[in-house]
């Protein structure tokens, strides 16, 4: 794994994405960064960003259509991401433990990691819908 010299402004994106638990795209890790280093380039985020995924101190999510979006958690787990608002969510499955032991054994090799994600809709968006309906049934 490679190893890298210290910087503040990467420090600072790790920090920021440690402490977040919706998954940002660079874009808007970029938006909260100018806040410490109003200097910064959106391309330092993402070459800053690069790094971390490429040492695995982060995890990259791509997720279909739309920005990639950033993990900072990058112990074992699964992702729901939102059809419509693209949102990314974490999803703790104990079940889940028994697939990858399943998968394992019947793999052609040692597997050192795996990304699932399930899409749908979320909650919220779901309950936007079902008021506007409400709304447009009632004007």
């Amino acid at each position: 794994m490679k190893t890298l010299k210290y910087s503040r402004q990467r420090e600072s994106i790790k920090a920021n994405l440690m402490s977040r638990h919706d998954h940002p795209t660079a874009d808007a890790l970029y938006a909260s960064i100018r806040e410490e280093f109003p200097n910064i380039s959106l391309g330092t985020v993402y070459r800053n960003l690069n790094l971390l995924v490429e040492t695995g101190e982060i995890l990259k999510l791509t997720c279909g259509n739309g920005p990639d979006h950033y993990d900072g958690n990058v112990a074992p787990h699964y992702h729901f991401v939102c059809r419509d608002c693209g949102q990314v969510y974490d999803m703790e499955l104990d079940e889940m433990a028994d697939l990858n032991t399943s998968v394992q054994a019947a793999a052609p090799g040692k597997i050192d990691s795996h990304s699932i994600l399930f899409y749908g809709r979320c909650y919220s968006c779901m309950e936007k819908e079902e008021t506007e309906n409400t709304l447009k049934k009632s004007s």
